[in-house]
């Protein structure tokens, strides 16, 4: 891992990155610790949902790594529990399971990413680094506020109005919005969302991308006249509403 891509990954006050890991295999654990540690990041392990909670309470971690089979509940229910603490906390699960619809059903209930077993450790960290730049755990250079009708969105502080009006929106979520606003009156296709928003293939689920352009809109146009676009066979374009 070259330093250029450990650059900058820290919390805004400059301190390590807090992640928690939470699988039933210790040995699994480990090896994602010491991946992880190697980066800068100080870990925290569990190996059931109700440690894990019980630590997340008590570290407040940056993002956490979740095993979705663990021995008391399972992952999807250690989430909501997580989130109910802390509703931006980004999550990735991990798991054996590599049906289409345990992927989806796993990004639906708000989690950001999904690796099935086995993975390589460089694939985790790969999509931590992109997670973590995401949610803007890490402080971004060069922070700006994008402008786009009446929608704004400021690069540093994450937060994202509409017409004076304050919309709440999940890591995934602004960071497809930011994509679009650095793009504005551009038509985006899905594999151009897919390759920037989550850095790499997913796996050819471009319905992905349907599904979060649902999310948006539902918090960006709901009531308005609308700003978000699709052109049939094309992809997507964001503009004014007085366009």
């Amino acid at each position: 891992m070259n330093d250029r891509s450990q650059a900058n990954l820290t919390r805004p006050d400059g301190s390590p990155i807090r992640i928690l890991a939470v699988d039933d295999e210790s040995a699994l654990t480990e090896l994602l610790s010491m991946a992880m540690r190697y980066e800068g990041w100080e870990v925290w392990t569990a190996a059931s949902g109700q440690e894990a909670i019980q630590v997340a309470h008590e570290i407040r971690p940056d993002a956490a790594v979740l095993d979705i089979m663990l021995p008391d509940f399972d992952g999807l229910e250690v989430m909501q529990r997580l989130h109910a603490e802390q509703p931006d906390l980004p999550v990735i699960f991990l798991t054996a399971r590599d049906a289409v619809a345990d992927r989806i059903e796993g990004l639906v209930s708000g989690a950001d990413d999904y690796v099935t077993k086995p993975f390589s450790l460089e694939e985790v960290i790969a999509r931590l680094r992109a997670l973590l730049r995401r949610t803007g755990t890490y402080a971004a250079a060069n922070a700006a506020t994008l402008v786009v009708g009446d929608l704004t969105l400021d690069e540093d502080s994450h937060e994202v109005a509409r017409g004076g009006d304050s919309i709440h929106l999940t890591a995934t979520e602004f960071e497809l919005l930011r994509y679009l606003m650095h793009n504005p009156r551009r038509v985006l296709s899905k594999a151009q969302i897919l390759d920037r928003v989550w850095n790499y293939d997913f796996g050819g689920q471009a319905n992905i991308v349907e599904l979060y352009i649902s999310y948006l809109r539902k918090k960006i146009d709901a009531g308005r006249t609308p700003m978000i676009h699709t052109l049939r066979g094309a992809g997507y374009m964001l503009r004014p509403a007085d366009d």
